[in-house]
């Protein structure tokens, strides 16, 4: 990160944790590998130095990420062009570390790596993402008052864990983790 190390962390973790949930979601996989990816690019370079091909290999997996999403299946059309662009941002911000000389986000000699009009971009659809679905999350319908006060029943933590808004914070922070690291291209 092109901050604080502290920042940097906290991107790591958000990243691996949204990664982790969407592991437990088993539909997920491609998501988590979006956030396994974010994860490893936002470890600062004072803890970890990638190796040279590194770079390579995460542009060759976050483009058969992209290609994943372009190919037809029971997913609506707006979720598959949303994980389009997510691995699009990422095989970006790859390519644009390479040809900085890094497959990192985390070093200070590299700001302005990108190409600002894409960065830019990016930036404003990952800004609008959160902002749209992060206010659908939080302005939930009321449950009935039932619901309110009865017990879990067999089966509900796996129910909760396929929930779809389970499912949207999970594309949301990582989302915000994206938006934080395309700041620092």
């Amino acid at each position: 990160m092109h901050g604080p190390p502290l920042v940097a962390w906290l991107l790591v973790v958000l990243s691996a944790a949204a990664a982790v949930w969407c592991i437990l979601r088993r539909e997920a996989r491609s998501e988590a590998l979006l956030g396994t990816g974010m994860a490893v690019m936002a470890v600062p370079l004072s803890v970890f130095e990638p190796p040279r091909w590194g770079t390579a290999a995460l542009v060759v997996v976050f483009g058969t990420v992209a290609l994943h999403a372009l190919r037809p299946s029971g997913r609506p059309m707006s979720h598959r062009m949303h994980h389009l662009l997510c691995a699009g941002a990422m095989v970006y911000m790859s390519a644009a570390m390479a040809s900085a000389g890094s497959a990192h986000t985390g070093h200070a000699a590299h700001a302005g790596a990108g190409a600002p009009l894409l960065t830019g971009l990016l930036l404003v659809y990952f800004a609008g993402y959160v902002l749209h679905t992060g206010t659908r999350l939080a302005i939930p319908a009321l449950p009935p008052p039932a619901a309110l006060t009865a017990p879990l029943p067999p089966g509900g933590a796996i129910r909760l864990r396929h929930a779809p808004e389970v499912a949207a914070a999970c594309r949301v922070a990582m989302a915000l983790a994206m938006f934080a690291m395309l700041l620092t291209l």
